[in-house]
């Protein structure tokens, strides 16, 4: 018997790793007052976002460079109009897997996979 839930633990944390890289995808974004903020797309080294404001200069596309815990945004609307350095892929409560973008400073934005 201890040797199945052994067993059971071991895989599930050799999973982890794993969903942790997943970073790829879209993903629907809010922002700090839980309002929708935009669209953000991945896919290998590259990214694109679409904000829900007509004309933000952080809609565009750019370059990323992926880490196993997510991305760094290397250029871009993102890094150049909002000060976007990294999203971070998290274990979320409530939506599951999500990716927190970072500022310098904070905490800017929650994106969930769509």
């Amino acid at each position: 018997m201890h040797r199945i839930a052994l067993i059971a633990v071991l895989t599930a944390l050799s999973v982890l790793p794993a969903a942790a890289q997943s970073f790829e995808g879209n993903w629907g974004c809010r922002d700090a007052t839980s309002a929708k903020a935009g669209l953000l797309t991945i896919y290998g080294a590259v990214y694109g976002f679409a904000s829900t404001t007509p004309g933000d200069a952080a809609s565009g596309t750019g370059t990323i460079t992926g880490y196993n815990n997510g991305v760094a945004f290397n250029d871009g609307g993102l890094k150049t109009a909002r000060e976007i350095t990294a999203g971070r892929v998290i274990v979320d409560a409530t939506n599951g897997a999500a990716m927190q973008l970072e500022t310098a400073q904070a905490i800017v934005m929650l994106c969930t996979p769509r």
